[in-house]
């Protein structure tokens, strides 16, 4: 057939109107619409151009060589088509073609070259007379099938104009169908690693660097942080979701993750809207792109609730056994005789006037069972003339029970004193005696009398005045025989005169007065002390030091010693470890280090100790162990009285 009795080869003006709008349609078009955009388009084009089959035809990915018809329009009818087909049996040419990406182009049957016998035969069952095959591939690479047009009515040239606007209609399909197989392949992927992350109880994540917002959360880690399935989340979104306190930390690690290529992790809280919290563990690693450039953050997350909370509770049990370890081991100290030499100083040496007063009013004072207020100096040797009396009393065979009210926490010092019931408070595992009650019988030293708090005060008083008390958690009345021996540095008048001491536990203290004379005071007794210590130490340290240097004793003599006995037996025991051969060597004057004046009001005591708790606790005020929990109070009033008392955080 010649030419001029076939199809005239013009291009519709309706085709060009088709061609800009599939080129529109398409990019907008969603992955689940492809399908039915693609069938629309084969009829519009067929219909403009006069078509009488558009079949669009994919690779089977189970069986290469083969087929699958997806995409028909065949408004005229025809034979059946095999589904799936074996191109190598039916279209052996034309596969060779269209895999080495060429363009086949059938204007009569008649004009084929040998090698397409078979596909002539093909076409003939199929009725067609003109056929136009085009390869659809992505970027040049293997294709992913096939689009072929074709009519049966007559036959048609296909010029090159035509098959390069039909070119470019295969690419958009191409692109639709690419775009299609990768998100329907991310959702298969993206469900699979859901599957696989909740059999594991794995939440996952992703979050994009270049715009700060989560990219994808699976639904767990949704329901662990209460985010709505259509919400999207930021990253500062996602900050108000987790606890104030942890969320400096997120950003710190983000941002250091972030520029980095190893793996980070850290723990923090989620507060639910019942009040508690959770407790996750998030591990997270940058993705870097082609450009060396860091686009994303990806990981997982853990509700490690349960392990917090059981780690909690070990710490608990660990603590309780530790505590009721320590007291039964304080408990068990009460119970067995004192040594008095032990520490060295366990006798109280001098011969000059005041300290023979004080000794001999101890004396009077030791066999009857009145209370005795000691007062003087630190390290002057209060608690060795509380042994003293105590041992001298008819009550001296017994352990007598000390209690420094100074090192006790405010929240501790009632149940140390009177004891407590299992479950009189948090942690109050058993039931606790307290120091009255292992002092039955016996002698109770308060030390540091001036430190117990005020509302203390009154029940203290009750026992001494009545002998009896409650413990802390009972309403049972229990009954001591207890003498009192009490010992401050602080002038109690004056305590009593500013109002933190009340005037009657003053009274009722104050029965026999004892007042302990600084060192500077008894200047004589310096060397007695000296050569006491220095006995002591050597034989403690195996050494043979017999002699003190003229000029070090006049020094020892002439110093004032704001620490009084105990500053000069720390010295001799230095200067014992520091000294080799015969002589005594002692520091110059000038490298011993004094200690400063005891606060001079109670405001000032407070603030010096809420600094050194704060130190220690390197100002970290809540939370176990913290400042607050230490100094047993809340972080809201600790923070009130570091305001009252003019109390910063240092800038380093």
């Amino acid at each position: 057939m010649s030419d001029a009795d076939r199809t005239a080869p013009t291009i519709p003006a309706c085709f060009e109107s088709v061609l800009l709008d599939l080129s529109t349609r398409f990019v907008r078009v969603p992955a689940h619409a492809v399908d039915q955009e693609i069938e629309a388009s084969q009829h519009r084009i067929c219909e403009c151009l006069g078509l009488d089959i558009s079949a669009l035809w994919q690779w089977s990915v189970e069986a290469p060589g083969q087929f699958t018809l997806s995409h028909l329009y065949r408004p005229l009818g025809g034979p059946p088509v095999p589904d799936p087909m074996d191109a190598r049996m039916l279209f052996p040419w034309s596969l060779q073609q269209v895999q080495a990406g060429k363009v086949v182009a059938i204007a009569s049957l008649d004009e084929t070259p040998a090698a397409a016998a078979q596909d002539v035969r093909s076409w003939q069952y199929f009725e067609l007379k003109s056929v136009l095959t085009i390869p659809l591939s992505v970027g040049g690479e293997y294709p992913l099938g096939a689009i072929s047009f074709g009519v049966v009515r007559a036959e048609r040239l296909w010029p090159e104009e035509l098959v390069n606007r039909l070119q470019l209609v295969a690419q958009i399909f191409s692109s639709a169908l690419a775009r299609k197989y990768a998100e329907q392949e991310l959702r298969e992927s993206e469900a699979r690693l859901q599957m696989a992350a909740e059999s594991a109880g794995v939440l996952l994540w992703s979050m994009r660097l270049d715009t700060g917002g989560i990219a994808w959360l699976t639904e767990q880690s949704r329901e662990l942080f209460g985010v709505a399935p259509e919400e999207a989340i930021t990253f500062e979104r996602f900050l108000d979701l987790v606890d104030p306190e942890d969320r400096d930390l997120i950003r710190r690690t983000v941002r250091g993750g972030s520029t980095s290529r190893e793996e980070w992790s850290l723990e923090f809280r989620v507060p639910r809207a019942d009040g508690t919290a959770r407790w996750v563990t998030s591990r997270g690693r940058t993705r870097w792109n082609a450009k060396g450039t860091a686009d994303c953050l990806m990981g997982l997350t853990l509700d490690i609730t349960e392990r917090k909370t059981a780690e909690w509770r070990l710490q608990q049990a660990l603590d309780e056994v530790q505590r009721l370890k320590d007291s039964l081991q304080e408990e068990n100290r009460f119970l067995r005789k004192q040594i008095s030499g032990e520490t060295g100083h366990g006798v109280i040496v001098g011969e000059s006037g005041q300290i023979r007063a004080v000794l001999a009013d101890a004396d009077k004072v030791a066999p009857t069972d009145s209370l005795v207020l000691i007062t003087g100096e630190t390290g002057t040797g209060k608690e060795l003339l509380a042994e003293r009396i105590h041992e001298l009393s008819a009550r001296g065979s017994r352990a007598m029970v000390k209690v420094n009210c100074a090192a006790l926490p405010p929240s501790l010092i009632e149940s140390e004193l009177f004891g407590r019931e299992k479950g009189a408070f948090t942690g109050a595992m058993t039931r606790q005696s307290g120091r009255f009650e292992l002092a039955h019988q016996s002698t109770l030293f308060l030390d540091e009398i001036a430190d117990l708090p005020r509302d203390l005060q009154a029940k203290l008083l009750r026992v001494l005045q009545e002998g009896e008390f409650e413990r802390l958690g009972s309403t049972r009345t229990l009954k001591v025989d207890v003498r009192v021996i009490a010992a401050t540095n602080h002038d109690l008048a004056a305590m009593v005169q500013n109002g933190s001491f009340r005037a009657d536990l003053f009274y009722r203290l104050n029965v026999f007065p004892l007042v302990m004379p600084p060192l500077r005071e008894r200047r004589q007794d310096i060397p007695l002390l000296v050569w006491h210590f220095l006995r002591h130490y050597c034989e403690k340290m195996g050494k043979a030091i017999d002699v003190v240097p003229p000029q070090t004793m006049h020094w020892l003599c002439n110093y004032d010693w704001p620490g009084n006995v105990r500053e000069l037996r720390n010295l001799i025991e230095r200067a014992v470890i520091l000294s080799d051969g015969r002589h005594l060597q002692i520091a110059a004057p000038e490298t011993i280090v004094t200690v400063p004046a005891a606060p001079a009001t109670l405001a000032d005591a407070e603030r010096v100790h809420i600094l050194s708790v704060l130190d220690r606790t390197r100002w970290r005020i809540s939370g176990a162990q913290g400042a607050a929990d230490q100094l047993g109070m809340k972080p809201t009033t600790l923070h009130s009285r570091m305001k009252k008392l003019g109390i910063r955080r240092p800038d380093c």
